[in-house]
């Protein structure tokens, strides 16, 4: 498996479809409310053969440069996704998403997970900018923003589409040079 470790307990890796598969739909599959709430793709991701053509697309993204997604590992078990999604080379940026199975939450992985994310953008891709955005009432998504380090930069009206409509969201950036 290709890793980045990110601490020693965390990791982020490239897909192995057929293997990673199973256990991230469980995950999404034990708590498709509060994921379905803020990310709308879990609504049509309802069979580990959903999940896995997913994983093969992500991997073909890669290879073709234009977002890198990975899974969040702890030892022996992935606890989630984090990815650097619509690569800018004009503008040398990339928005991060995440998302963290509901037994792993609370645990400061997740903004481990975006620092390490971090380092590959500005180390391995020469980022200038990676921003997040975020549901203005998604706390904990907003939080670890903040905790990582990003800058508040504005609230973007209506800006996402979800299950219950439109939402505004907070947008968030850090800069190569505010990067440690």
């Amino acid at each position: 498996m290709l890793t980045y470790q990110v601490t020693p307990e965390l990791a982020l890796a490239v897909p192995r479809p057929a293997k990673d598969a199973p256990a991230l739909f469980a995950l999404i599959d034990q708590d498709r409310e509060t994921l379905g709430r803020y990310l709308p793709w879990v609504a049509t991701t309802r069979t580990v053969a959903d999940e896995l053509a997913f994983l093969r697309l992500v991997n073909q993204h890669l290879g073709q440069g234009t977002s890198l997604n990975l899974v969040v590992w702890l030892p022996q078990q992935p606890v989630g996704m984090i990815s650097c999604n619509r690569f800018d080379p004009t503008n040398q940026s990339a928005d991060i998403g995440y998302w963290l199975g509901a037994p792993f939450r609370g645990q400061g992985l997740m903004t481990q997970a975006v620092r390490g994310m971090c380092d590959l953008a500005f180390r391995d891709y020469d980022l200038n900018k990676v921003i997040i955005r975020a549901a203005v009432d998604n706390l904990a998504s907003n939080a670890v923003a903040r905790r990582a380090g990003f800058q508040p930069e504005g609230r973007l009206r209506q800006n996402e589409r979800l299950a219950d409509g439109y939402h505004d969201e907070y947008q968030y950036g850090l800069l190569r040079e505010e990067w440690r």
